[in-house]
């Protein structure tokens, strides 16, 4: 015993004197990166858009403290979409920089996100000057992006993979698994397509779900592929017989078909972008980091009115203390702030959410229909605005969209593991003693009776119908049309324009434009952007993350063991009661 308790004491003392020692490599770090500041760039050179170089989010954050107990020290920069938009944009005006020279290969990010940020490539090349791309390993998403370029270049070279064979979306059920292990989850839903929870109790796609996950695959496909297929000259239905054929596999299959321009080394490639730089000697081609140019252009002159926009970027929860997503107590107070500041003009609520607690998603709507009565509002769509942040944002004056943005999925449900079945299983006996009869419905060790099962389905039916008729409030729709299009299903943005649950596709810059129209700021000289909230410093970080438990940086990130210990992680989180507005999944492109 006594060596249990020795051995106990080292082990907490050993944790302790790693955070102490973590703290203070933290403390250096920052000290460190503090006295770093900004670095100077070059006058003139090549913007280096090299995508495995920082990552494409909603909003620019200082760069991650790392994590000493798990012994993660990814820095990879984290630049805000409107802020890359804006650094090119800059650039397209700046006498110093030359060309682009997009370099897509580790291209990762929302499908929608891709869609605006290539749209910011082609209004480059309209003010004059060249976009470049050179390809190694062309995948959907990289090669997309590069089909933006005046000229694509492609390795030479044998060994990279060609990954452009179309997109794909995977669903993981668990019924059977979770059956031998005796887990029996109930789930109450309101809508034939709301397939949150389905994973739990099939063991295969319902026909309703499939269907909406192929019309949402088809539709994505047709404005990437389409774009593809378009700026190489091909019709679509070319371009599909070559993905389909397997035809593209070897950089010289692609330059045969005209989907590339020329197969380059590396010298010939530095050769060429030294011609396009007009330098006689590879010691003279500067190449500016794109990650830099924004950091350098990021600080806004100040205008004399703001236009805010407010990013509901991530899960919407309970609670005001969960900084990584859109808790509903914080977020009505920094809608509060924005409705009291005389200086904010206009509003954008930028949504890159698939949702989650009602409860959390009607206070925020509560804030912004308040908000709304002094102040324009305009909302614009990310990758995802479904469920919940379907709720939240369909009440704006106008809403924009991308044609790849996963938006609708009007319809709610309430799910509850129960285990009674595990605990006879590994011989545990349970005995609930209770004041009432149903007072320990929720104790997760039994199953609802059907008096309890009314009692929950009677919960999902109001907020169903309190879901469709603020959509049909807030789109000046009929009831029985929402809710012919609502049943839970999840529409693309293209989809969503011709069914009326958004009004126009456009970017984040456009909606901006829209709402500082709206409140008659007619020209950017009258105003400055604001993002709201402010992403944590890396102090602020820094102290969050030494109040946590060390995470286990996960050896099976991508596989889908990753998918399955999501899976099970969300059935943890579902609280007994509570009923959700909630996409299951999201669509990147990689």
């Amino acid at each position: 015993m006594k060596d249990f308790v020795k051995t106990m004491l080292a082990v907490i003392c050993g944790y302790f004197v790693l955070r102490i020692i973590g703290f203070l490599f933290l403390l250096v770090f920052l000290i460190g990166s503090l006295a770093g500041g900004k670095k100077a760039l070059p006058k003139n050179g090549v913007l280096d858009l090299d995508m495995g170089t920082f990552v494409l989010a909603e909003q620019s954050k200082e760069a991650s403290a790392p994590d000493m107990m798990s012994m993660r020290f990814d820095m990879t920069p984290v630049i805000g979409l409107r802020d890359a938009v804006e650094a090119i944009r800059t650039a397209a005006a700046d006498p110093g920089v030359q060309y682009i020279l997009l370099r897509a290969d580790e291209a990762s990010m929302g499908v929608a996100d891709a869609e605006e940020f290539r749209t910011a490539l082609s209004s480059f090349r309209e003010s004059g000057k060249a976009v470049v791309a050179y390809l190694e390993s062309p995948s959907n998403g990289s090669f997309y992006l590069s089909t933006v370029a005046d000229k694509i270049y492609m390795g030479s070279h044998h060994g990279g993979t060609s990954q452009l064979i179309g997109i794909s979306s995977q669903m993981i059920f668990l019924k059977d698994v979770l059956d031998k292990l005796g887990v029996n989850v109930q789930l109450i839903r309101h809508g034939k397509y709301k397939s949150a929870g389905e994973m739990f109790i099939k063991s295969s796609a319902s026909p309703e779900n499939r269907e909406q996950n192929q019309v949402m695959v088809n539709t994505a496909w047709k404005e990437l592929g389409g774009t593809i297929a378009k700026a190489r000259g091909l019709s679509l239905e070319d371009f599909n017989a070559l993905v389909d054929n397997l035809s593209l596999n070897l950089p010289e299959d692609y330059l045969q078909v005209g989907l590339v321009d020329e197969l380059v080394n590396h010298e010939e490639l530095v050769g060429k972008l030294c011609t396009l730089a007009r330098v006689d000697d590879s010691k003279k081609l500067v190449l500016i980091p794109f990650a830099d140019y924004v950091l350098s252009h990021a600080d806004a002159l100040p205008g004399r009115s703001n236009v805010a926009v407010l990013y509901a970027d991530g899960d919407i929860v309970d609670g005001k203390e969960d900084y990584s997503n859109v808790a509903g107590d914080r977020f009505v107070q920094i809608i509060d702030q924005i409705r009291k500041d005389k200086s904010v003009k206009a509003v954008v609520l930028r949504v890159n959410s698939p949702g989650g607690s009602v409860s959390a998603s009607e206070k925020i709507r509560a804030a912004l229909d308040l908000l709304q009565k002094e102040k324009p509002l305009v909302a614009s769509f990310g990758n995802y605005a479904a469920s919940g942040g379907y709720w939240i944002s369909n009440g704006c004056q106008k809403i924009y969209a991308d044609a790849t943005t996963v938006t609708g999925s009007i319809g709610v449900f309430s799910m509850l593991p129960e285990f009674s079945d595990v605990t006879k299983k590994i011989g545990v006996g349970v005995e609930s003693v209770g004041s009432n009869k149903h007072s320990d419905m929720f104790s997760l060790m039994r199953p609802f009776d059907s008096d309890e099962i009314r009692f929950m389905q009677a919960s999902v039916e109001d907020i169903y119908e309190r879901f469709v008729n603020l959509v049909a409030e807030g789109r000046n729709l009929d009831p029985a049309r929402v809710d012919e299009i609502a049943q839970g299903r999840v529409w693309m943005g293209a989809d969503a324009l011709n069914i009326g649950l958004v009004d126009e596709i456009g970017t984040l810059e456009d909606a901006i434009a829209y709402a500082a129209m709206l409140a008659d700021l007619h020209s950017s000289d009258e105003y400055k952007v604001v993002g709201y909230p402010q992403p944590l410093s890396f102090m602020e970080e820094m102290m969050i993350g030494l109040g946590k438990a060390p995470q286990n940086p996960g050896i099976l990130s991508g596989t889908p063991f990753e998918a399955l210990g999501k899976a099970v992680g969300e059935l943890k989180a579902q609280e007994p009661g509570r009923v959700y507005a909630r996409l299951p999944y999201a669509l990147e492109i990689r």
